[in-house]
């Protein structure tokens, strides 16, 4: 009964008792998931400067265990490095040690963004459609010369996605 109630199935009047609200279990469900924004379930991003070198970045990313780093410059937005990334570059003849992570960072504009107040369905979808597995929760700051300007706030991945799934569950 509990259950029932707290999902919206049932409704509890004093006097009346329980009774059922109309309300389809799978309606209330979705409607939990299309009102959940990105800020309730986002985590720490991890960030390195533009300059760090590609191995620092390397080790930053196992000692953080993450997938993906966000790189800003001038504490803006402007490049994001997957696993893929590193073991391309660590696979060739390329001195890692030199060589800054700036030159190896996918870039602005061709980085997929999301904001604190979208749904974490938007999330979801724009992490299937484009086939990444993390976002980074961004801010706009100002405009530059034509360009906006991000700070970086949070990551949204798909272990985030997975962890609200298991405890909706639960």
């Amino acid at each position: 009964m509990a259950i029932l109630t707290a999902t919206g199935i049932l409704e509890a009047r004093p006097k009346v008792g329980y009774f059922y609200s109309g309300k389809k279990g799978f309606n209330l469900i979705a409607d939990y998931f299309k009102n959940l924004t990105v800020s309730e379930i986002k985590s720490r991003p991890v960030v390195v400067n533009e300059d760090t070198s590609v191995y620092d970045a390397i080790v930053t990313l196992f000692l953080e265990d993450v997938g993906t780093i966000f790189v800003q410059n001038n504490g803006y937005l402007s490049g994001v490095v997957s696993r893929k990334d590193f073991l391309k570059i660590a696979i060739g003849n390329s001195d890692i040690h030199k060589m800054p992570i700036g030159m190896i960072m996918t870039r602005m504009p061709n980085i997929i963004t999301i904001r604190d107040d979208d749904s974490v369905i938007k999330a979801a979808q724009k992490i299937i459609e484009h086939e990444v597995d993390c976002l980074p929760v961004v801010e706009k700051v100002d405009e530059k010369n034509g360009k906006e300007l991000l700070r970086i706030v949070g990551r949204v991945s798909k272990t985030n996605i997975t962890k609200l799934l298991a405890q909706f569950v639960e």
